[in-house]
């Protein structure tokens, strides 16, 4: 099983990013995907998860430190999951992580699969 992150890097206040984690090694299909970020000095936190197609239509549910910002997505057929996040604030700097997990939620614990971050840095 491997998830490998990509898309961080340096961006302004107000700007864009989009985080993709490409996925391999288990039907990426029946798993829901979530992403979660750690900022220096705290504790990792829930950011969003999106639910596989066949609970509930492919459900999404963000914190709600990100919502109306941040957008997540899937792919099935690429076996990726995306993470679009726009109107970057300072405070969203810290490293992102995808997870997968047989249920959808918002506990770490819930998550079986993790990959190994990406960082993005927003600067004010």
């Amino acid at each position: 099983v491997q998830l490998v992150e990509s898309g961080g890097g340096l961006v302004q206040a107000g700007g864009s990013l989009r985080l993709s984690c490409a996925a391999s090694g288990f039907t990426f299909s029946a798993y829901a995907m979530g992403w979660f970020r750690q900022a220096p000095g705290k504790e990792r936190e829930f950011v969003a998860t999106i639910s596989w197609r066949g609970w509930r239509g492919g459900r999404t549910d963000l914190a709600d430190s990100v919502k109306g910002r941040f957008i997540i997505s899937r792919d099935n057929a690429k076996y990726t999951v995306y993470l679009q996040m726009n109107s970057l604030k300072p405070e969203d700097t810290a490293v992102y992580y995808c997870a997968a997990s047989k249920s959808p939620g918002q506990s770490e614990s819930a998550y079986d699969y993790w990959g190994q971050g990406t960082q993005v840095t927003v600067s004010s």
